[in-house]
């Protein structure tokens, strides 16, 4: 079912015209040598892209050196989600045949090892970083989809060499009654 949304999304964005391109078929601009057309980005369409495929929006930003760090987070919280989960049923399953009296069991090495309270305390340990791993990785998930938003939002933004702030000190001077110089600091700003 996943599949089928992720598709008919991926399929409306790729297809599908939008408001804007029909905007610009209506009506077509004159083009003047000093006029210069800007694509239009969308910071919906990055937050969709990256909702449906994480990666996808930083992408379409041309931001492509995120993509490895996001894959590289997702992988470390996979890792940890299936090392966590083996763990917790180990000792939850360890716990169970102590309990039972099972001896022979396919946990005997660690309920002959351990007393239930322990195995008890250690299955809670277990389980306790499961979903802290879970709630990690659905933070990891959603930071993914702001940072394509925000880069999307930024993409058009223009910084150029004129554009700067300059904090140094400076030397205040008197009034022409009093004799005392002062220390400050100045604060210039340049567009």
């Amino acid at each position: 079912m996943r599949i089928l949304l992720l598709a008919v999304v991926l399929f409306s964005l790729a297809v599908l015209p939008s408001k804007t391109a029909k905007a610009q078929t209506d009506s077509i601009p004159k083009v003047t040598p000093d006029s210069i057309l800007e694509k239009q980005h969308s910071a919906t369409k990055a937050s969709i892209m990256s909702a449906c495929l994480p990666g996808l929006g930083q992408i379409y930003n041309h931001k492509i050196w995120k993509v490895p760090i996001i894959y590289a987070g997702f992988g470390v919280m996979v890792y940890l989600i299936v090392f966590n989960t083996n763990y917790y049923l180990d000792y939850k399953c360890a716990y169970i045949e102590n309990v039972n009296g099972d001896k022979n069991g396919n946990y005997a090495y660690l309920a002959n090892r351990y007393s239930p309270s322990e195995l008890a305390s250690a299955r809670e340990y277990y389980r306790r970083n499961l979903e802290m791993t879970c709630l990690v990785t659905a933070l990891w998930y959603v930071l993914n989809i702001l940072d394509a938003t925000v880069d999307a939002h930024l993409y058009t933004f223009n910084i150029n060499k004129s554009l700067s702030m300059k904090i140094e000190p400076s030397v205040i001077m008197p009034p022409v009654a009093s004799k005392q110089m002062g220390g400050g600091v100045k604060l210039s700003l340049h567009f």
